[in-house]
């Protein structure tokens, strides 16, 4: 089985939920951190972005989520371009991001009272419940978080942003800082969610094996550098690389997975040798 189905140019096309169009963001002039950044995003699709550090990652996930402003270019979803902060997107960053002195149960109810202020008390106790119990919360659900461990913490956080069911959902490293075991687990809890929901999905990663694990599709962004003719080329996307690997998988599974070391040594080359080329 073929694992990979690389491009160099991702493409962009109409019917695209997510279109993003020429993005570049310059905090210096003369030398943008990115440029003519340009993708799209169907509906149901998972795409994961993975590069080094100081590429971009996150300053486009933050203008994906209407949180930062770019420098150039455009971004549309659900045809309509992105102008600001919308419940119509749920992030979820690095850290839990939950108001400390709240309930789990407070916590989530918070973010559905702001997206369905007209329901009852009743309909927002229901939604809240049902998306603590899909991430296996429930016996927690009156804790607050200094009480639950970093792994429950992060699970709060993914029950938060499903429970207002957004059109799509932005992950920023939402495992970078769990132990291994922890992150393994909740990765397949978040595979299992997505299936099921079918939600449009954009995750920024810095873990291979987390990238082709979630991911149908994943974008490998190089870092801007300088041209040996002195000349600034900014980072953009080298290549979409689709992935071939059966849906239906696991942590435990992956490895197994024919197709699955092309993915890997593919993904970590362009890391290693092409990331920071000139």
């Amino acid at each position: 089985m073929d694992a990979r189905a690389p491009s160099a140019a991702p493409a962009v096309t109409a019917d695209d939920f997510l279109r993003v169009e020429g993005l570049g963001r310059a905090f210096n002039a003369q030398r943008p951190v990115f440029g003519g950044v340009s993708f799209g995003v169907a509906r149901g699709e998972f795409v994961c972005i993975i590069g080094h550090s100081g590429c971009g990652k996150t300053t486009i996930l933050n203008v994906l989520a209407g949180l930062d402003q770019a420098s150039t270019g455009h971004v549309f979803m659900d045809g309509r371009e992105v102008a600001g902060p919308s419940l119509e997107r749920g992030v979820v960053f690095q850290g839990h991001a939950l108001m400390p002195w709240l309930s789990v149960r407070r916590n989530i109810a918070f973010a559905v009272e702001s997206r369905w202020p007209d329901w009852s008390r009743a309909q927002v106790q229901a939604q809240v419940q049902k998306y603590v119990a899909m991430v296996g919360l429930s016996a927690a659900i009156d804790k607050k978080p200094s009480e639950l461990s970093g792994g429950m913490k992060q699970r709060v956080g993914i029950a938060r942003a499903f429970a207002i069911e957004p059109k799509m959902l932005l992950l920023d490293e939402p495992f970078g800082a769990l132990d291994a075991l922890t992150r393994g687990t909740i990765q397949d809890e978040l595979l299992a969610i997505v299936q099921r929901t079918q939600q449009t999905v954009f995750m920024i990663t810095h873990d291979v094996d987390e990238a082709i694990l979630l991911a149908d599709r994943i974008l490998l962004m190089r870092n801007g550098v300088e041209l040996p003719d002195g000349r600034w080329r900014p980072g953009d996307i080298a290549e979409s690389m689709r992935l071939g690997l059966p849906r239906s998988r696991t942590r435990a599974t992956l490895h197994h997975t024919p197709g699955y070391y092309e993915a890997r040594n593919h993904i970590v080359d362009f890391l290693v040798s092409r990331a920071h080329a000139a």
